[in-house]
């Protein structure tokens, strides 16, 4: 049996958002949603999700301003960033600022249940490494 855990959701793309709470819903985890990150800070203030996955680039308020207002907080949730955005740079400041994952859109969504395991330490090792020892 799974641990069902809290993962909220941020971005403005109300289609891709929903695609993303039906996939991990069905991998047993609970799924809230936000639009920005003001509606994502209160939330995360107030719910205390396991894990938030961040688009970049939102109105009100994007992705980094989420990122930097906990990047120094112990009771921070782990973030992974999602983003249509190429810029080696922008993905070079979002992993100075602690996120566990960085996924370009479109992305596969096993690469997204990838980074998912691997933001909760449930991650499988792969086959290379199993075979090495």
């Amino acid at each position: 049996m799974t641990l069902q855990r809290t993962i909220l959701v941020v971005d403005d793309d109300a289609e891709l958002s929903d695609g993303l709470r039906l996939i991990l819903e069905r991998q047993g985890h609970k799924v809230l949603q936000a639009r920005d990150g003001r509606q994502a800070r209160e939330m995360v203030d107030r719910v205390r999700p396991d894990l938030v996955i961040l688009d970049m680039m939102m109105p009100r308020m994007g992705g980094y301003p989420v990122l930097e207002h906990y990047k120094d907080r112990p009771d921070a949730p782990p973030f992974i960033m999602i983003t249509a955005n190429e810029g080696s740079r922008h993905k070079a400041y979002a992993e100075l600022l602690g996120v566990v994952d960085y996924l370009r859109k479109p992305f596969p969504m096993e690469r997204l249940l990838e980074a998912v395991d691997k933001a909760f330490g449930t991650a499988q090792p792969p086959p290379s490494a199993e075979q090495g020892t």
